[in-house]
């Protein structure tokens, strides 16, 4: 089964966010052994700014340790394994930055499709989380204001109109605020295709809101870094929901 398939399932979804800079090889082996153990649904693997050439490995110790799928978050057009499952093909919808609408990917295409990765055609959404963050200094692009969902709702389904099969709303590594609810709703309400949600998502309470909200999937990233054990507990809460 395709893992865009797996993006449509009728239930809600957990995926861990890994940064292969970030974990030593320790870490990323208790990351995801917990994950396979906790029956997280994907695995997520990139980050903005990568400073070493880890990412290779990290992925083979994900498919050494577990089942569950990998797909790339790539930061930039070089962060390309063919070892993954599938990868999130972003655009950067919510920027006005030629590069990440486009140009990046015009670089890109020829050695993704020799890697014959799956791509998920991504409408991407940087969502104001109340300070700068890595993401949006690497793109140079403006975040949408949190409290403009109806500029998000025209964002996301401008980016269904063109041809993405999910959009992802992250308000970014590190965020101060998470995606607001309100604003999720009223895009959840606007579109017809899996919304991701990430950013921000750092307590059970609030992984609950962001899902009741209208999430699909939801990332989290820098709380399992901190405390990996946390995943059992996220994972049950979203499984919760589809009991």
């Amino acid at each position: 089964m395709k893992v865009i398939d797996l993006f449509k399932k009728q239930t809600k979804q957990l995926a861990v966010l890994i940064d292969p800079d970030k974990l030593s090889p320790e870490q990323l082996v208790e990351t995801a052994v917990i994950a396979e153990k906790a029956n997280v649904d994907f695995l997520f693997v990139g980050g903005s700014l990568m400073t070493s050439d880890s990412l290779f490995h990290c992925i083979r110790t994900i498919k050494d340790n577990t089942n569950i799928p990998v797909v790339l978050f790539p930061g930039n057009s070089y962060q390309i394994s063919r070892n993954a499952d599938a990868m999130l093909f972003l655009s950067l919808i919510s920027g006005r930055n030629p590069d990440m609408l486009i140009g990046m990917h015009v670089l890109s295409a020829p050695y993704i499709k020799l890697s014959g990765l799956e791509t998920i055609p991504t409408g991407y959404m940087l969502i104001d989380s109340g300070k700068p963050t890595s993401v949006t200094y690497m793109s140079n692009s403006f975040p949408i204001p949190n409290d403009k969902k109806d500029i998000a709702a025209c964002t996301a389904m401008a980016g269904e109109m063109l041809g993405m099969q999910t959009v992802f709303m992250d308000a970014g590594s590190g965020a101060i605020q998470n995606v607001p609810e309100e604003m999720i709703e009223f895009v959840k309400g606007s579109i017809d295709i899996p919304l991701i949600i990430g950013g921000g998502i750092r307590t059970i309470e609030k992984a609950k809101s962001v899902i009741n909200a209208g999430a699909d999937i939801i990332v989290v990233g820098n709380r399992f870094e901190e405390d990996p054990e946390l995943i059992y507990s996220f994972a049950d809460t979203v499984s919760s929901f589809n009991r």
